[in-house]
């Protein structure tokens, strides 16, 4: 299945081939878990995560690594503030990511390698630097020199004179250029630290990832993703500690996200209009989280008002209502069908959307089209149950072809998470309900809709018998 990535390094669409047939190795840099993540965080998130799900899709093995930068000089202050440990902050906010990123409904990465469980391999990687020369210790502090790698700014597409620097970078009279940024930090009075060959510190933002991709993924990895802030000067000294080392490649493609704006305004703090996830799933369905991220193309800027996220809760729902009326009504039928079995009409349309669905998911994972395609199923599938040589079989492939699609973008609930909403209250409230329309009681069988609604339970009547879905 051909897909085309635009690839950041290159600036240019590119056909995807992974160095081994079947299998790509994927790395995308995870947060710092020094705080609940926002929303601005949840757009890479979530957007590669169904980069990983249709390469899946695509029939390839994805390692998928993410990693948690637990050691860092936000976790330090975090810590003296709360009046705990470092440690204890990381797994704090590590437990409120994995807790957000599955209310999202985010398949958690192969792996979520730590810095701080890493120490040896990323002392051994500054080692291998400092004895080939592109690295050199000072006062306590290891830094990279810039200006023996040629290359340096090509991912960023800056020349060296250009770059700004100040991202976790202190500029001082240790430094043989201002533009050399540091791989170990010397440890302050009282900071956490590991003993190294400089003296006891720890690793600086950009060596942990080039050390933990290598070590899981090998010297060159098939995708390295990430936000569009990350291109510089993360990603730009990965490169350049990477390739100084090994002299490969450090990635074929390169993937960068672009902003989340809140009401057409940059999230800052100093405007206090960050919007935190762990917030906002207790007002807006994951769902319309998930549809409003993927609704623009992942290059492209995004603005999160509400208004988009009533649209996108008005969307998911008719998705959702969909998929339900065609559960119900192939229950209706008595259970499960052959989908193959559905007639030449019905299949060649499905064929058609479904080519539809991936070639815009081939083209640099084309979210917002790949959506229309949904939609026009969800059409497809509406006009189909109003016909009344509506079959089983027909009804089957249909109710795959959604769930196909599904299982790529991730707008409907898990699987289970429906039959989780009827305890054994509601069930016997919707036995009570059909028992009382039966001897014509209307205002029981209205006080019961009422208060099913109440617990976020909508029934409709249909011919096939009552069905009901989540509000």
């Amino acid at each position: 299945m051909n897909v085309q990535i635009y690839n950041t390094l290159t600036r240019a669409k590119e056909t995807f081939v992974p160095q081994e047939p079947g299998k790509v190795k994927m790395y995308v840099c995870g947060p710092t878990v020094y705080d609940y993540i926002h929303i601005g965080n949840a757009r890479p998130v979530i957007f590669f995560d169904v980069v990983r799900r249709y390469l899946e899709y695509a029939g390839y093995d994805v390692n998928y690594i993410v990693n948690f930068t637990d050691v860092d000089d936000k976790l330090i202050k975090k810590a003296e503030q709360l009046g705990v440990t470092v440690p204890e902050v990381a797994n704090k906010f590590i437990k409120a990511f994995n807790e957000d990123i599955a209310s999202l409904g985010v398949h958690k990465a192969s792996l979520n390698p730590r810095v701080t469980e890493h120490i040896p391999s990323i002392v051994a990687f500054i080692q291998g630097l400092v004895d080939t020369g592109y690295a050199y210790a000072s006062e306590g502090d290891v830094y990279y020199r810039t200006s023996k790698f040629e290359d340096y700014g090509k991912l960023s597409h800056q020349n060296l004179e250009e770059l700004q620097f100040g991202i976790r970078i202190e500029i001082g009279d240790r430094k043989e250029n201002p533009q050399d940024f540091v791989l170990w930090k010397g440890a302050k009075p009282g900071e956490i630290n590991w003993e190294s060959p400089w003296g006891p510190g720890r690793p600086g933002w950009h060596i942990e990832c080039s050390a933990m991709a290598r070590e899981y993924l090998g010297d060159t990895l098939d995708i390295h993703g990430g936000g569009h802030d990350l291109q510089f000067p993360h990603h730009e000294c990965e490169v350049a500690q990477s390739e100084a080392l090994t002299g490969k490649p450090l990635a074929n493609y390169w993937m960068h996200n672009g902003y989340i704006h809140i009401n057409n305004e940059k999230m800052s703090k100093s405007l206090g209009n960050g919007i935190t996830v762990n917030e906002l799933v207790k007002r807006v369905k994951p769902a319309a989280i998930r549809y409003f991220i993927l609704s623009t193309h992942y290059r492209s800027p995004l603005n999160f008002t509400d208004e988009t996220i009533a649209q996108a809760e008005n969307s998911v729902e008719r998705i959702a209502n969909c998929a339900s009326n065609l559960r119900h009504r192939l229950s209706a039928f008595g259970g499960q069908a052959e989908a193959a079995n559905v007639g030449t009409e019905l299949g060649e349309r499905l064929s058609r959307i479904k080519a539809q669905f991936e070639a815009k998911m081939g083209d640099d994972f084309n979210t917002p089209d790949a959506i229309t395609a949904v939609f026009e199923l969800v059409s497809e599938a509406n006009q189909y149950l109003n016909r009344s040589d509506a079959t089983a079989e027909g009804t089957a492939a249909l109710l795959a072809a959604l769930e196909q699609m599904n299982a790529v973008l991730g707008l409907l609930p898990e699987a289970g998470a429906d039959a989780e909403l009827l305890d054994e209250e509601i069930e016997a409230l919707i036995v009570e309900r059909t028992e009382v329309r039966k001897a014509k009681n209307w205002a029981r069988a209205d006080e019961i809709r009422n208060l099913l609604t109440e617990k976020g339970i909508a029934l409709e009547d249909t011919p096939q018998g009552i069905r009901w879905r989540r509000l």
